[in-house]
């Protein structure tokens, strides 16, 4: 059973730890034990821009019946963090059979979707226990809506909150994710995960903050609901990840040749040019990007990162690098308008694309939930990414320019985030504080007359080249 209100305003906004407590349109289910869940639809971030997809998207994930005969519950058990994969079993080998797929199918310990009519979408918990992976469910919920807010075309997925009775989640998905999980190469974290989730259920306080991972009545566990699918780079984005996690990898990250573009002061033709140059001197990223790479896919991957760079700061991200993915997409010119349509990642079948046409990357971030806690390790910030860069996009200095006026004076952009996500006062003040570092770091380099705003990857695709936009450095 379920019915769908809407929220006025979150309750205990700015609380002592991470809550329940969010803000949007609201679906509640009862489970089979009798407990109220709810599905949460964040409210729109002011000034942000949302697809149809976007809400569309939202909708079917508050429709979903966790309970349904159609839906079976896995357990995820690969990665590095817990999380429950949920799977439409109308069609298949396992076709309304749900305790048969969950004995059988999610068994096999890795993707079930095979066995499925299709995955409908991922739920990620907070744990962030000793031993585990850093993992805070408000996180991607932030990513995506700061993603419109910055029009950042990087394909942040949509994400809702949920909650579940946690009796039936500890009966059957934690139960099973502790005894199949641990088993392969590098499965401690999240071994370690499914073992404190299952301690956890069991009695709420053995997790601290136990808000932070279960409602206030403590009856159900909550997360973030998305679907991330993706391929994942190489080193031609991700870095050679050859000095190791931390400060190493993400100054490793720094070599690749889309960011050696942004690092460089000469124009995005030259810039592009430079850095792939110096890029294929290492040998990974030779051999994972190509020696004749177009620099039109440089001039998208720039963008990208460049906005990346921004929300992880803002964010205090600890587990960008190597987490980077992308869609690929056959891209042409056609009557002087860039025209495009989805290609299989791993195919060089054209369909209905010209032969002019090449294949460009378009970069995803599907694994954004190691930020927002302040515990989190920010090495977008302590590698100096920010102070680094030479190029960066005009749209998105003008609006962190406004976001972080409206921080300044708590306008309706601070009242937003302080009360729609389940946000600490300490995590708010965080997220004020790295967007004014982020807006000085940039406002300088700005004023010191070496930032170029000229990041426009469809004017660069049309024209080889692109005139820097005029930006007031004070104001965007």
């Amino acid at each position: 059973m379920l019915r769908t209100i809407i929220l006025c305003a979150g309750l205990l906004p700015g609380a002592a730890f991470a809550t329940d407590a969010v803000k949007g349109e609201e679906t509640t289910f009862t489970s089979p034990n009798g407990v109220t869940e709810r599905c949460v639809r964040i409210a729109r971030m002011p000034g942000a821009v949302y697809s149809k997809d976007d809400r569309k998207t939202e909708a079917e994930y508050c429709a979903l019946d966790l309970y349904a005969p159609t839906v079976a519950l896995c357990p995820k058990t690969w990665s590095t963090s817990p999380g429950m994969m949920i799977y439409d079993i109308s069609k298949g080998p396992y076709a309304g059979d749900r305790s048969g797929f969950e004995r059988h199918a999610c068994a096999e310990g890795k993707s079930a979707k095979q066995l499925a009519k299709d995955s409908l979408a991922k739920f990620k918990p907070t744990m962030n226990a000793k031993g585990t992976s850093g993992t805070f469910s408000a996180s991607s919920l932030m990513y995506y809506h700061f993603s419109r807010y910055f029009e950042a075309d990087i394909g942040v997925p949509p994400a809702v909150w949920r909650s579940m009775d946690r009796g039936a989640h500890s009966d059957e998905v934690a139960s099973r994710g502790l005894s199949i999980s641990g088993h392969g190469h590098s499965s401690g974290m999240n071994h370690a995960g499914w073992r404190k989730l299952v301690d956890a259920e069991k009695n709420p306080k053995a997790y601290s903050p136990t808000s932070e991972l279960f409602t206030a009545d403590r009856k159900a566990l909550y997360g973030a609901l998305l679907n991330s699918p993706g391929s994942r780079y190489g080193s031609e984005v991700n870095g050679t990840r050859a000095s190791g996690w931390g400060k190493g990898q993400n100054l490793d990250f720094q070599e690749t040749a889309p960011f050696r573009a942004l690092r460089s002061g000469a124009p995005i033709e030259k810039a592009i040019s430079e850095g792939i140059e110096e890029a294929i001197k290492t040998k990974q990223i030779r051999r994972d990007m190509g020696p004749d790479v177009d620099p039109r896919q440089v001039a998208y991957w720039m963008t990208d990162i460049a906005n990346i760079v921004l929300l992880d700061f803002i964010f205090s991200q600890q587990d960008r690098i190597g987490n980077i993915d992308y869609k690929t997409r056959w891209m042409w010119v056609e009557n002087g308008e860039v025209k495009s349509h989805k290609a299989e990642n791993h195919s060089r079948d054209r369909g209905k694309a010209p032969q002019t046409a090449i294949r460009i990357k378009r970069t995803h971030l599907n694994d954004n939930d190691a930020g927002g806690r302040v515990a989190y390790a920010n090495f977008t910030k302590s590698t100096q990414m920010l102070e680094k860069l030479r190029h960066f996009p005009a749209k998105t200095y003008r609006k962190l320019a406004a976001l972080d006026a409206d921080f300044r004076v708590r306008g309706p952009l601070y009242t937003y985030v302080q009360d729609s996500f389940g946000l600490t006062n300490r995590q708010v003040a965080q997220v004020v504080k790295n967007t004014a570092l982020a807006f000085g770091i940039l406002s300088e380099t700005c004023k010191r007359g070496e930032l170029i705003f000229d990041l426009e990857p469809e004017t660069f695709f049309l024209k080889g080249t692109v005139t820097p936009a005029d930006v007031d450095c004070a104001a965007g």
